[in-house]
């Protein structure tokens, strides 16, 4: 088994069952996620995190938001 890939910056998120965000930024290690109408959000374990789409896979389908 491979290890689990982290996110990166620009990736689409899962951070809850069905909750979707957008990471942002990586500041000191700790990943910030933003969502449309909250405000941007640290994460304290990135391991909980599922890459949904990669930052490529969003500008493939030009879904930047």
């Amino acid at each position: 088994m491979s290890p689990r890939k982290l996110p990166e910056v620009g990736d689409e998120v899962e951070y809850a069952p069905g909750q979707l965000a957008v990471l942002t930024d990586i500041r000191n290690g700790i990943p910030y996620l933003r969502s449309p109408g909250i405000k941007e959000w640290p994460v304290q374990d990135p391991t909980t995190l599922t890459v949904k789409r990669t930052r490529s896979e969003r500008l493939a389908a030009d879904d930047f938001r």
